[in-house]
């Protein structure tokens, strides 16, 4: 219930508007260009993963990883895998929303490196908090992906192959 709200109140009270983007090709671009934000956690980890594994006191540094070399491995190699699924879900989303609410597209780049980096700091607290963090990176993955079959095969299906 957190994520559609703060979705909501960022749509409604921050002071910016999508640039016009009447083309396709000018929706995927601006999808790029938010979603190389999104990577800015991934990117954070794999620092964070590379410093903690050289600190390591292992004897073999490819050997048996320590719990803190392994919270870091595990956190980028998840993250990657939901940014794929991001990406895929927000290009297609792109092609499909009206103009007005294009909006939505950088503030769902932003709702997913905060919840990557709150998934970090649970996961990195203890495993039984992590449940938070990732229901809001992935529950609004499930509602993106939701909504693209919706838009395919409800909403438009005669252009589904086209």
């Amino acid at each position: 219930f957190l994520c559609p709200c703060l979705i909501y109140g960022a749509y409604v009270f921050l002071p910016f508007d999508a640039p016009l983007l009447p083309t396709i090709s000018a929706r995927l671009v601006y999808t790029l260009r938010c979603a190389a934000f999104a990577t800015f956690p991934i990117v954070l980890g794999m620092i964070v993963s590379g410093i903690s594994r050289l600190c390591s006191p292992a004897l073999e540094p490819f050997g048996e990883l320590q719990q803190e070399v392994e919270i870091h491995r595990t956190y980028v190699s998840q993250s990657v895998h939901l940014f794929i699924l991001y990406f895929f879900n927000m290009a297609v989303l792109a092609t499909y929303l009206q103009q007005e609410v294009l909006k939505l597209i950088p503030l769902l780049t932003g709702l997913f490196a905060i919840s990557r980096l709150i998934y970090w700091l649970s996961y990195a607290i203890g495993r039984s908090f992590r449940a938070f963090g990732f229901s809001m990176t992935f529950l609004p993955l499930l509602a993106m992906l939701l909504w693209n079959l919706y838009s395919m095969f409800v909403l438009e299906p005669e252009n589904l192959l086209a």
